[in-house]
């Protein structure tokens, strides 16, 4: 094994594209950061411009390799991971996109799904993909760009275009065109990929009418796809790993195992939980993905999506101007001892998993004379917990007869708060474990170009260098949580009472 050098992450969001350095041990050497622009044509619509998002990635990863002082002979391997489902298409010939990337958020192919779903087609892409028939998955937005182009659908029937996830565009501008790959998590995401055989599906190709030589080559997410052009970074670079962001955040997260379940506390909050090499198709809400993979063999993952996490945050200090600062909040929440009886359902943008309700909207409920705001705002920082417990809960339903959740693993910047995280073990039942290093989705994407290249012997050393920062245990009594989320599935029915 190689233990000297370091391994670069490249890892491009939504909202920005950073790179960070580690060393061989997981610790943060350098990190750089750019936003990109979020463009909006028509309500309902998001893109971002496919060279923006390559110029930016390039920026910060030169950035950061000239703020950690080395250059490329000092670094064994890229990894990268990326916003999942964004769909972007491109000339072959000459690296050009066709149109702006259609960012995952974009709801403009929502007809299209509603047209597969009454020409029955759920079951098939339940079956092949574990996903559900939403505008959220690439197929549709691939769809949308070869009838809407000019030109489009024939130059793809000729071979002459390439579609990928951002992944596929990275490496493709990193290796000069060379590549055309992506990796099993982000395949899995497009409604075009049979995750039980991983390989690209006929059937739903042919159902969202797309030609199977605009498709990227599907590797194992720990793989060497080639290697950066000699102009990027001074000399070639191994790409070694690959990853959609939140199946790369368990994987940094060392959940490599069935039962073990990481949660993300951003904007929303992503939980992903473990299921081993067995396909569990949800029955609660949920849905089933590929994991990261570090060879050929299916692995897969549970997922759940809270739509509105720390955004009720934010919500408190620019939509009520309760607090000065995100900050503030714990403050507040800690000057009482509870909420008061006090339950608050953010559904601002409906319900996400495991209740699927779009048409929820937030409600704030058991309020009396004696509420004050300390006490809606400890409710806002519950409901994040509350939302979370339900997932959990959903899954371990899924996995009835697999292994038994021991804990949940935590990242993301609304894991930095105690009440929270110590609320979220309450309600579980189970302990809440914070790393010591929660940049977990450039980390997994690290991790997996070390394997590849060598630096690690497998998944055991991996799982050995994972360390806590604080484990919250749980102090409740199982009957009393009981009661609370009782009382949250209550609250949650009243949001839709509304008609």
């Amino acid at each position: 094994m190689d233990r000297h050098g370091f391994l670069l992450a490249l890892d491009q969001g939504t909202s920005s594209s950073r790179s960070i350095v580690f060393d061989t041990q997981g610790r943060i050497v350098s990190m750089a950061q750019r936003e990109i622009r979020q463009i909006f044509p028509q309500p309902g619509w998001v893109e971002h411009d496919p060279r923006e998002i390559w110029a930016s990635q390039l920026a910060t990863a030169q950035e950061a390799l000239y703020k950690a002082a080395i250059g490329a002979a000092d670094v064994v391997a890229i990894g990268i991971t990326n916003q999942r489902e964004t769909t972007l298409v491109w000339n072959r010939s000459t690296g050009e996109p066709l149109c702006n990337a259609i960012v995952w958020q974009d709801r403009r192919t929502e007809p299209t799904c509603a047209a597969l779903r009454e020409r029955g087609f759920e079951a098939l892409v339940r079956d092949r993909t574990g996903l559900i028939i939403d505008a959220y998955f690439s197929g549709t937005k691939l769809r949308w760009i070869l009838d809407h182009c000019p030109g489009a659908r024939d130059a793809a029937g000729r071979g002459e275009l390439a579609f990928g996830t951002v992944d596929s565009w990275l490496t493709w501008q990193l290796t000069g065109g060379a590549v055309h790959a992506t990796d099993v998590s982000n395949a899995s995401r497009t409604m075009l990929f049979d995750i039980r055989r991983n390989q690209w599906d006929e059937d739903l190709l042919a159902m969202l009418d797309i030609p199977r030589e605009l498709l990227p080559e599907v590797h194992a997410s720990s793989h060497v796809y080639g290697h950066t052009r000699d102009d990027l970074f001074g000399a070639p670079i191994a790409i070694g790993g690959m990853a959609g962001d939140q199946q790369s955040a368990l994987f940094g997260q060392a959940c490599f195992k069935s039962g073990l379940a990481k949660n993300t506390y951003g904007t929303g909050c992503f939980m992903l939980m473990h299921s081993g090499q067995h396909f569990h198709a949800s029955k609660n809400g949920l849905i089933t993905t590929s994991a990261a993979q570090v060879n050929g063999t299916p692995e897969f993952a549970l997922e759940g999506s809270v739509f509105i996490g720390g955004a009720v945050v934010q919500w408190l200090r620019d939509g009520l101007q309760a607090i000065k600062g995100s900050e503030a909040i714990q403050g507040l929440a800690e000057s009482v001892p509870d909420s008061g009886g006090v339950m608050f359902v953010p559904a601002f943008t409906g319900l996400g998993a495991p209740y699927w309700k779009p048409d929820a909207r937030g409600a704030i409920l058991g309020l009396s004379r004696g509420t004050t705001m300390a006490h809606i705002a400890r409710a806002a920082l519950e409901s994040i917990a509350f939302q979370s417990a339900a997932l959990l809960q959903a899954m371990t339903r899924d996995l009835a007869n697999s292994s038994a959740v021991t804990e949940l693993r935590v990242d993301g910047g609304a894991c930095v708060n105690n009440l929270l995280m110590q609320f979220q073990a309450d309600l579980l039942g189970i302990p809440v474990v914070r790393p010591k290093v929660i940049e977990t989705t450039a980390l997994g994407a690290a991790y997996l170009a070390g394997l590849s290249c060598g630096v690690y012997a497998g998944l055991d050393e991996l799982a050995a260098q994972w360390q806590a920062e604080r484990t919250f245990h749980p102090t409740m009594s199982r009957s009393r949580a009981g009661e609370l989320m009782q009382c949250w599935e209550h609250a949650v029915a009243q949001t839709t009472l509304q008609n």
